[in-house]
């Protein structure tokens, strides 16, 4: 079976494991700051904070901010729950804002839409791996005085139009990055959230670590080094050094993943031009995405097979698939808690309807790209 997406595992990857674990220590060692430092290299932001996870690094970079509970924040409901339920997490309403039908990323003009006189954050999401239009994002943020966090689990290595690097937070104040098995690279579970600003990284510091500091700049006494204390309520959210040294040597393959990722889509872009019934992605004029995801649309009405016939159509050929995403603002908690319903977001709503990812990641063979192409003709032709 060919997956959609799977992780790429080499013996360089498993010595740097190893090596820490023959170490002193496995977490809250030096491999978690030479982690950060290496996406600091990377991305070209001053700051990095490698977190458990990518929703927990969207939890805190919400935190961080400190808006108040009445505030809103403006989101895509093409993307996975996480990019909504750090507002909810944090007391903040999350409101959603349709999508642009090339990109499949949030529309700037749909976003503006929506602000109010709540809004207090945009939350711009780079599905699949395709950055957003982040100079109008963050001159709409600029114009109504707002904080911008990039949801950049997709994209990590994706550039923007004048080559910077997603991540480097020059239109954002804070970019959060997921280093999941089926990302781009991988730490098991893992994030990161980077920024520029030196405040926004001591809080963030303290909300990944029970809200703690061994600072004596911030100690209201200091009776030994011992001595800690609880500025604010925090989280257990730490990386544990082991993930860190799988983080790094995944870091040192990146151009590998980029360029075989940019390959494939390539491959798969030439084969299906021309298909009646299926619609191939579209890079953005100018970027150089790391594509995550290799998503298309397919016309099921018109092809008259159901989306749950065509995939089990290539699974029977050996080719696994997925659908991203189911809009967010569809789902049964944000229809109770916040009152949304099918409809509200019509583009997001068309697109999921003929969303499917095709497999795509690094480990792939070309064999196995004739394979998949074989079976989409066959099955969608």
């Amino acid at each position: 079976m060919i997956g959609y997406g799977h992780q790429y595992i080499d013996d360089d990857d498993i010595r740097a494991v190893a090596s820490v674990l023959k170490s002193d220590y496995l977490t809250q060692g030096p491999a978690v700051g030479q982690f950060e430092q290496e996406i600091c290299r990377i991305t070209g932001a001053r700051y990095c904070i490698a977190v458990s996870n990518a929703t927990a690094g969207l939890h805190i970079a919400v935190a961080a901010l400190g808006l108040g509970k009445d505030t809103e924040g403006i989101t895509t409901p093409n993307t996975f729950l996480a990019s909504a339920n750090c507002m909810v997490y944090n007391g903040i309403r999350p409101v959603f804002a349709d999508i642009d039908p090339v990109s499949y990323n949030i529309d700037p003009a749909e976003m503006e839409r929506h602000i109010t006189d709540r809004t207090g954050l945009l939350l711009p999401v780079h599905f699949a791996g395709l950055p957003c239009d982040m100079e109008r994002i963050s001159a709409i943020a600029k114009k109504h005085k707002l904080h911008v966090i990039e949801d950049a689990a997709h994209a990590i290595g994706s550039q923007y139009a004048d080559g910077s690097y997603v991540g480097c937070c020059k239109h954002s104040d804070m970019t959060v990055f997921s280093f999941h098995p089926v990302k781009t690279i991988t730490t098991g579970e893992g994030g990161a959230v980077t920024t520029n600003d030196e405040e926004l990284y001591k809080r963030l510091l303290m909300l990944r670590s029970h809200g703690v500091t061994k600072d004596e700049k911030l100690l209201t006494k200091n009776p030994g080094p011992w001595y800690y204390e609880m500025l604010s309520l925090g989280f257990n959210y730490r990386m544990t050094d082991m993930q860190a040294a799988l983080g790094c040597s995944q870091l040192r393959k990146l151009g590998f993943f980029k360029k075989r990722r940019r390959e494939i889509v390539a491959v798969y872009n030439r084969a299906f031009a021309g298909m009646k019934y299926l619609k191939t992605p579209v890079e953005p004029e100018g970027v150089s995405a790391c594509f995550h995801l290799y998503a298309v649309q397919v016309d099921f009405a018109g092809l008259g097979k159901s989306r749950t016939q065509v995939m089990a159509e290539l699974r029977e050929r050996g080719i696994g698939t997925q659908v991203h995403y189911i809009p967010v603002h569809t789902q049964p908690y944000y229809k109770e808690t916040f009152g949304y319903k099918e409809g509200d977001y019509p583009k997001a709503e068309k697109y999921y309807g003929q969303e499917l990812s095709l497999p795509l990641y690094p480990g792939l063979s070309d064999g196995d790209e004739e394979t998949v192409v074989k079976a989409v003709k066959e099955a969608i032709g």
